[in-house]
């Protein structure tokens, strides 16, 4: 009778609590909802990750509904539209946001390209402004409020191929020269200044330093490999976005290109669709990564987040894994609304003045803020693909068995395959 007694009163009070929760969200339902503004490219070349960072974004807003709202009972309404990957939709899109749809808030979708034509209009408007993956945009514009969700940390040009040439310089016999190559946009442009000085901190010779039109102008990539490969250079390293990362690690495989490191900062590699378009073809290149499904980089909420992920992706015609771009989505978003909950405001300044002060635990990890509102410390990573066959699937990219992390050594996994040509398969 007496275990009757409590499992009734247990029952009783999850039934309590149940009816509690569903009478917070209806609650939060009933109110005027927070807006939320943002551009995302949904179509295009950036659509892959773009559309993570949207599913990512949309379990968020999921989650702090049914809680309840985000503060004072009210829910969360994202209001967005697709940049179509072009830059130049970008300034409209906010403008609409901000004078038309009348939203509470503004967040940026994805990429540097996307990002850098946002910025007069939200600082015209006074906006705090949380960036996705967007390198070193508020260098020029020095906004006292932005804020930024990449790990780049303090050094943000040069992050991205920080590990490249790291691993490079620990190679004996040390190679001696490196050719450069990269799309004449605003990502390439900086990441390339990056390796630069990167090169040049580790005693590289630059013997080869030319940039190419981005996609769609440029679409044959046999020609820019046959000039890298002409120079003979010891490394290699491009800095690319999607379409022409995935183009010159084709052409580089047809035409034989094998230097002895080969890689740099190639956007689009860690999406499950390339990888599945190149399989083998990644063997043996050296690029950056933000986030890997190792045990070191499982934080709270990190597993729980992926499968909520991985259970909507099919249906909403995304990437199956999310790893690169749907868990930083939800962190963006995990991160806006720690301020505002800290802040107890929707106001601009005093939503900023809580990002600056804070330190926000997310799914991606702990993130601080520092100067010019990036990462006060890096988390960014080199990975080397290896052992990749043609029955490479998605049980293959869902776990680490095809890539080492071999850069920074409180991260590393394995050991770098050195020379190139000893991973290529």
């Amino acid at each position: 009778m007496l275990r009757f007694l409590k499992t009734g009163a247990v029952a009783g009070l999850a039934v309590a609590a149940g009816v509690a929760m569903v009478a917070s969200a209806a609650n939060a339902q009933d109110k005027k909802p927070i807006k939320v503004g943002f551009a995302q490219s949904l179509t295009g070349f950036l659509s892959p990750n773009g559309k993570q960072a949207l599913l990512g974004a949309e379990i968020w807003r999921d989650q702090i509904n049914k809680s309840g709202g985000l503060i004072d009972g009210r829910p969360v309404e994202l209001v967005y539209y697709d940049d179509k990957s072009s830059p130049a939709e970008v300034p409209g899109i906010y403008t609409k946001l901000l004078d038309v749809d009348k939203v509470d808030l503004v967040v940026s979708g994805y990429a540097t390209n996307q990002i850098a034509p946002a910025m007069p209009v939200v600082i015209r408007k006074g906006k705090t402004f949380i960036s996705l993956f967007g390198l070193d945009v508020n260098n020029k514009f020095k906004y006292p409020k932005y804020f930024s969700i990449i790990p780049t940390g303090q050094d943000t040009k040069g992050s991205f191929t920080e590990g490249f040439f790291a691993v490079a310089a620990a190679q004996k016999p040390k190679p001696q020269t490196v050719a450069l190559a990269y799309a004449d946009a605003e990502f390439s442009q900086n990441a390339c200044e990056g390796a630069r000085a990167n090169a040049k901190k580790y005693g590289f010779k630059i013997v080869y330093d030319k940039a190419y039109p981005p996609p769609p102008k440029t679409t044959d990539f046999a020609p820019i490999v046959q000039a890298l490969k002409a120079v003979n250079a010891d490394l290699v390293a491009v800095c690319a976005y999607p379409l022409d990362s995935v183009g010159i690690v084709q052409a580089a495989s047809e035409s034989g290109l094998k230097p002895k490191l080969f890689g740099g900062a190639l956007v689009g590699l860690q999406a499950t669709v390339f990888k599945d378009k190149l399989k083998g073809k990644l063997n043996g290149i050296v690029n950056y990564e933000t986030w890997v499904p190792d045990k070191k980089q499982m934080y709270e909420g990190t597993d729980a987040f992926f499968k909520e992920y991985q259970s909507r992706a099919k249906a909403a015609g995304v990437d199956a894994l999310g790893y690169y771009l749907g868990g930083w989505g939800y962190a963006q978003f995990q991160v806006l609304g720690d301020a505002v909950k800290a802040a107890k405001s929707l106001d601009d300044n005093k939503v900023a003045d809580a990002l600056r002060k804070g330190t926000f635990k997310t799914v991606m990890g702990p993130i601080k803020f520092g100067k010019k509102g990036e990462w006060a410390e890096s988390r960014m990573m080199a990975v080397q693909y290896h052992d990749i066959n043609d029955k490479a699937d998605l049980e293959t990219w869902r776990g680490m068995s095809y890539q080492n992390v071999i850069y920074p050594p409180s991260l590393k996994t394995g050991d770098v395959v050195y020379p190139y040509e000893k991973a290529v398969k």
